[in-house]
């Protein structure tokens, strides 16, 4: 997969062109125009209490050249990130993600988590179909629906319920530009990138329980 760069705490998803991209990301929201999509991974140590944020991580941004990306912020270690592709006809979608589920919220409900390092679910998903600005909005409502039934499927309860994603969840589709204004369920392109996000969460969220098992054992050893 050339297009990954892993550097900790970076991780880099080369679109291998401009593109248009629709987010909700700190940086750059909304309909743009980006070459990459970056992660940065945090610790609390990174982010006290009183900082504003959004300049830090702005001037972050700049410093290392990545000003004229869309951005997200994890404290998920990058590293375990999750890739998938999937291909339907002529329509390919790819999918790289980062999940972290220790601020898992369930959809309706808020539990206090401001004790607790914001694990998050981060997804960017690059289309080889040019579409319209209808188009990635569709796009974007196919893949938070993969990303919440992912998160169904892993049955995490929490007091109102099973989790349905995190407080903090970010989702950047990335596409060229184009007219195609459709991407629902009864299309190729739906199906490819609906394949792509559920897979790359439900794994990405198999490995984070996986690890948190793995950390509450090694605390119990030594505790």
């Amino acid at each position: 997969m050339t297009s990954l760069h892993l550097q900790r705490p970076w991780l880099e998803f080369d679109l291998g062109s401009p593109m248009h991209v629709l987010s909700w990301a700190i940086n750059r929201p909304g309909f743009v125009t980006a070459r990459k999509i970056i992660w940065r991974e945090v610790r609390n140590a990174d982010l006290p209490r009183d900082l504003d944020v959004k300049t830090w991580f702005e001037q972050e941004l700049k410093r290392h050249k990545y000003n004229a990306t869309v951005a997200f912020l994890t404290s998920r270690d990058v590293s375990r990130y999750s890739w998938e592709s999937v291909t339907i006809g002529p329509v390919t979608a790819d999918c790289l993600a980062t999940v972290g589920l220790s601020n898992a919220e369930r959809i309706g409900h808020r539990m206090d988590r401001r004790a607790q390092d914001w694990g998050t679910i981060n997804i960017a998903l690059r289309l080889g179909t040019p579409l319209s600005q209808t188009g990635l909005i569709e796009a974007l409502s196919i893949a938070t629906q993969a990303r919440t039934t992912a998160i169904l499927d892993m049955a995490l309860p929490l007091p109102h319920g099973l989790a349905t994603g995190t407080g903090t969840d970010c989702i950047a589709v990335a596409a060229p530009e184009g007219t195609h204004d459709y991407a629902g369920l009864h299309t190729d392109l739906g199906q490819a990138l609906g394949a792509a996000v559920y897979r790359a969460t439900l794994s990405g969220a198999q490995q984070w329980k996986a690890d948190m098992t793995s950390l509450k054992l090694t605390e119990n050893t030594n505790a």
